[in-house]
C-alpha cells in the first residue's frame, strides 16, 4: 500500500490548474488587449472548447487502450507546446488571429482527454493509498480548488507588472512539470497502464466501446439529469470566466490585477467549502447540500457583477459562491463513483464529460456577442437569470430524490478488498420509463462537467 502514486498525481493536478488559470485570465486579457473587442473573445473561447467537447465524446476507449498514465502525460507535453508558442509567435511578430485561435483549439483538444485520465484514476488510486473515496475526493478537489486559487493571483500580478504574454509561458511550464510527474510516478501502477482488450481494434469495437457508455449513462436518469444541469451551467460559466468577468474588470474594476484578486478569492473558498464538506458534508442529504451551493454559487455573481462597478460586493459575492461552489464537486465525484463499474468508468466520465461541455463553446462566443450588442450590463443579468432558473432543476426532478447515498452503502466506497460496496448498476429501463423519471425537457435540464463544474 502506498500514497507515492496518489500525491504525485495530486501534485500534478495542482501545478497543471494552477498554470491553467494563469491562461484562464491571460488569454482573454491578452484578446482584449491586441484587438479591443469582446466579440473575438468570444471567438477564441469558442474555438478553444469546441475540440473539448470532442476530444471528451470519443476519449473514453483511447484512453483505456493507451494507458491513463501516457494520456495523461502525452495531453500535457501538447499543451505546454500550444500555449506557450502563443507568446513565442507574438514576440515574433507574426501571430495572426486565426493562429491563436488553432493554438487555443489544439489545447482544447488534448486537454480534457488528459484531465479525465487522470480523474478516473481516483478510486483506484485511493483504494492503493487506503483513503476512503469521500475524503480522496474531497482533497482531490481541494488542491484543485487551491490551485486555482494561487493561479489566478499569481495571472493578475503577472499580467499588470509583465503582460499576458509572460503569463503564458508560466503555463506552459506547469504543463510540462504536470507530465513529468504523471510518467515517473504511475508508473507500475495497474490501473494506469493500458487496459486489455479482447480481439482486434477496429472501428466497430471502438464504437461499440462508446456507444456503452452511452447507454449506461441514458439509463441513469440521476446521472443524466446531473449532466444536462452541468451542461448548462458549464455554458454560462465560461461566458463568464472568458468574456464577462474581464470585460467587467477593464471596464470598471481597474485592470487584470482585480479580475486575478476576485477568482482567487473565489478558488480559496471553493478549497474551504471543499474541506468543510469532507469534514462534515456526509452527515447531511446531498441533495439539500447540492441544490444550496448551486444556487449560492451561481447566479448571485452575475448580480453582483451587473449592479456594482466597486470591487468589494463583488469580492463579497465570489467568496460566497466560491463556499458553494467547493461543496459542488466531492458530491458530484461520490455519486458518480458509486453508480459506474470500474471497466466502464473512462467510457462513461468520457460521455458525461463531453455532455458537460457541450454548451461551453457557445457560453462564450453568446457572452462576445452579447456585450459587443447590448453591452456588459444587460449580457450579465440574462446570463444570471438563465443560471438561475437552471439551478432550481433539482428541486423539480423526481430523478434527484436517488441522489443520496445507495442502500447498505454505510462506508466509503474505496473497493471490495477494503469493504466498500460494489458500484450500483442500474436496472435498464425503457424509453418511456427515462421520460418520466428524467429530465423532462433540454432546456430545463442541468448539466455539469461530469463530474466537475466549472464555475470560476
Amino acid at each position: 500500500m502506498s500514497r507515492r502514486p496518489f500525491a504525485a498525481v495530486l501534485a500534478a493536478n495542482t501545478i497543471s490548474i494552477a498554470g491553467s488559470s494563469v491562461t484562464l485570465i491571460g488569454v482573454p486579457w491578452f484578446v482584449l488587449q491586441t484587438t479591443g473587442s469582446a466579440g473575438r473573445a468570444g471567438v477564441v473561447a469558442f474555438c478553444a472548447t469546441l475540440p473539448v467537447v470532442i476530444a471528451a465524446l470519443i476519449g473514453g476507449p483511447v484512453i483505456d487502450r493507451m494507458g491513463r498514465r501516457r494520456v495523461s502525460a502525452v495531453s500535457d507535453l501538447i499543451c505546454a507546446v500550444s500555449v506557450g508558442a502563443i507568446p513565442l509567435l507574438h514576440y515574433a511578430g507574426v501571430l495572426e488571429f486565426w493562429m491563436l485561435c488553432a493554438l487555443m483549439a489544439v489545447g482544447g483538444l488534448v486537454h480534457t482527454p488528459g484531465l479525465t485520465a487522470r480523474g478516473v484514476l481516483l478510486p483506484n488510486l485511493a483504494e492503493h493509498a487506503g483513503t476512503p473515496l469521500t475524503r480522496a475526493a474531497s482533497l482531490y478537489d481541494a488542491v484543485s480548488r487551491g490551485a486555482r486559487m494561487i493561479g489566478a493571483a499569481l495571472a493578475g500580478v503577472l499580467i499588470a507588472a509583465f503582460g499576458a504574454e509572460s503569463a503564458l509561458l508560466l503555463d506552459a511550464a506547469s504543463f510540462a512539470v504536470s507530465a513529468l510527474l504523471v510518467s515517473a510516478f504511475l508508473r507500475g501502477v495497474p490501473a494506469a497502464e493500458p487496459q486489455p482488450v479482447t480481439g482486434k481494434i477496429s472501428f466497430a469495437g471502438y464504437r461499440a466501446e462508446l456507444v456503452e457508455g452511452w447507454t449506461f449513462l441514458t439509463r441513469a436518469p440521476l446521472l443524466l439529469g446531473i449532466t444536462v444541469m452541468v451542461m448548462m451551467t458549464n455554458g454560462l460559466d465560461q461566458g463568464w470566466s472568458a468574456v464577462l468577468l474581464p470585460v467587467h474588470g477593464r471596464e470598471a474594476l481597474g485592470g487584470a490585477t482585480a479580475v486575478g484578486l476576485l477568482v482567487s478569492v473565489f478558488g480559496g473558498f471553493a478549497l474551504l467549502g471543499a474541506l468543510l464538506y469532507g469534514v462534515w458534508g456526509e452527515r447531511f442529504s446531498r441533495r439539500a447540500v447540492f441544490t444550496a451551493a448551486f444556487l449560492l454559487c451561481g447566479a448571485p455573481r452575475y448580480a453582483a457583477a451587473a449592479l456594482t462597478d466597486t470591487p468589494l460586493p463583488l469580492a463579497v459575492t465570489m467568496a460566497l459562491s466560491g463556499l458553494g461552489a467547493g461543496m459542488l464537486n466531492p458530491i458530484l465525484t461520490t455519486v458518480l463513483y458509486e453508480r459506474i463499474p470500474e471497466e466502464l468508468r473512462s467510457r462513461v466520465s468520457g460521455v458525461t464529460t463531453a455532455g458537460c461541455e457541450l454548451t461551453m463553446p457557445l457560453g462564450g462566443l453568446a457572452a462576445g456577442l452579447l456585450v459587443d450588442g447590448f453591452g456588459a450590463t444587460r449580457a450579465l443579468l440574462l446570463f444570471g437569470g438563465t443560471y438561475l432558473l437552471v439551478t432550481l432543476s433539482p428541486l423539480v426532478f423526481p430523478a434527484w430524490r436517488t441522489m443520496e447515498r445507495p442502500a447498505g452503502t454505510d462506508r466509503d466506497p474505496v473497493g471490495p478488498e477494503r469493504g466498500g460496496p460494489q458500484p450500483v448498476v442500474p436496472e435498464p429501463v425503457d424509453s418511456a420509463e427515462l421520460s418520466r423519471t428524467g429530465p423532462a425537457a433540454p432546456g430545463s435540464a442541468h448539466a455539469a462537467p461530469a463530474p466537475h463544474p466549472s464555475a470560476k
